[in-house]
């Protein structure tokens, strides 16, 4: 994960740690680990499909869009909101098992609970490359 061209960041600092470890287990793709950052009864939208309700749907779903690439790694340019609802604008730059590297400008809305779990992700990119 880069965090050298974060410009704003409006998160407080135990928010923001904690949201480095959630998207460095994104960045690692490791299930196990990304899975303790979820309520029970969240639900990921990915650009224009179908909501996944649930934790064990968002999960599900995770690892099949994993399998399409070999690496992930977010670049972090601004992160606008409070600690319970925030928006992050990154660069996510990805190696494709073909070994084709491209980068991707994407946007991510998250929200969580008064726990301080994730109840709610919205990710708009345009991934296309990653199916060519």
């Amino acid at each position: 994960m880069k965090t050298d061209n974060l410009k704003i960041n409006q998160l407080s600092t135990k928010c923001y740690e904690w949201y480095l470890s959630y998207l460095d287990a994104l960045d690692a793709r490791d299930v196990d680990r990304y899975k303790t950052f979820l309520s029970e009864d969240c639900v990921l939208i990915m650009n224009n499909a179908a909501p996944l309700e649930g934790k064990k749907a968002v999960l599900n779903g995770l690892s099949r869009y994993w399998q399409f690439f070999s690496d992930l790694e977010h670049d972090l340019l601004n992160i606008y909101g409070t600690d319970s609802s925030f928006m992050l604008e990154a660069m996510n730059h990805y190696q494709r098992l073909d070994g084709k590297a491209f980068s991707l400008r994407a946007i991510a809305l998250m929200d969580r609970n008064s726990s301080g779990d994730v109840t709610s992700v919205r990710l708009h990119t345009d991934n296309s490359l990653l199916f060519e």
